[in-house]
């Protein structure tokens, strides 16, 4: 008799899964050019390979190692998923002028144009350049501190956010929308202060815009402008996952009654919000739908865990893997 060996997916191993699943017919009804297409296909099947060949090594050899790796892998491909946002929706209309036409519409201008016009101090610059900066380790140290100081909360916490990020991403896909710092370039700083909005259409299919060039040179002032030289495309403006994932953050760390930490964060918490707005990477529009978002993917990312974790055999293991258990023959 054939003894067997269970491969067993994590949620955000599963979650991601689904996201590609759901990219991908997407991508099909899009249709961008072959080569965009067999690109976009490709990545996610290695992504797929990537998963499976983890999870199976895993299943030979439970070490510590391997888990973290599992974890890391599919956390990674983020770096890879947001700027594929820009290759699909830019096959899809932009939405700027929509959101630009709402902003005056309820404040009279674009606040992303004044605040940084009444307050083009260097000190000010680099402090909240310093907030935008952070939140890069904001994710990434509280990752870390969760990990050691708090695993019962760790597998949670990263497929809270795991979730969050993907919802984003799908947003992105289906709106796209580039954001002031793009779309006032299209139209000319002049339009823009004046109210007038021109719908661009596909300009970005074929279009790609430099950022603006930062006002200081201070250090923050050029690690932003830097990482997004790198890392940056015309895309994701609305909602603000910036605000959106470091509020859900926020919620989690204060739930989890890690309050040390919270306190630190709350500081860099409060520049990040404002400059997302300052350095005219969002309207303030996003900044709010970033607010109403991540209190909305706290709670449905928090039942997804939970309905998909439960529904197994409720043990320990089960919270921190929801399953399909695939039987392999042990020669």
């Amino acid at each position: 008799m054939n003894k067997h060996r269970s491969i067993r997916f994590y949620a955000v191993e599963k979650l991601t899964f689904i996201y590609i699943i759901i990219t991908a017919i997407v991508i099909f009804f899009i249709r961008p050019s072959i080569e965009v297409m067999e690109d976009l296909l490709r990545a996610r099947l290695l992504i797929i390979l990537g998963i499976l060949s983890l999870a199976y090594l895993s299943s030979l050899k439970n070490l510590k190692i391997l888990r973290f790796a599992r974890l890391s892998f599919v956390g990674g491909m983020l770096i890879y998923f947001y700027p594929e946002t820009f290759e699909i929706n830019r096959m899809l209309p932009n939405q700027d002028h929509l959101l630009a036409q709402f902003e005056q519409f309820i404040f009279g201008y674009q606040p992303a144009l004044v605040f940084r016009e009444y307050f083009n101090q260097a000190w000010i610059s680099e402090l909240l350049n310093m907030g935008y900066f952070a939140y890069y380790p904001f994710i990434i140290v509280t990752s870390f501190y969760l990990y050691y100081k708090n695993k019962r909360m760790f597998q949670p916490f990263i497929f809270i956010v795991l979730f969050a990020f993907l919802t984003y991403y799908l947003i992105y896909i289906l709106f796209p929308a580039a954001g002031p710092q793009f779309y006032f370039q299209v139209i000319g700083l002049e339009n823009a202060h004046a109210g007038n909005f021109p719908n661009i259409g596909m300009y970005f299919k074929t279009n790609y815009v430099d950022l603006i060039k930062q006002d200081h040179t201070g250090f923050f002032s050029q690690m932003v402008q830097d990482t997004q030289k790198v890392g940056e495309q015309p895309t994701a403006a609305f909602p603000s996952s910036h605000v959106g994932i470091s509020t859900l953050i926020m919620i989690l760390v204060y739930k989890y009654k890690e309050y040390i930490l919270l306190s630190i964060l709350s500081v860099f918490y409060f520049f990040l919000v404002l400059a997302t707005v300052y350095i005219q990477a969002h309207y303030l529009i996003d900044v709010f739908a970033g607010f109403i978002t991540a209190i909305a993917f706290y709670y449905l990312g928090s039942y997804v865990y939970e309905l998909l974790t439960r529904k197994f055999n409720g043990t320990p293991e089960s919270i921190a893997l929801f399953t399909k258990t695939i039987k392999i023959p042990n020669s």
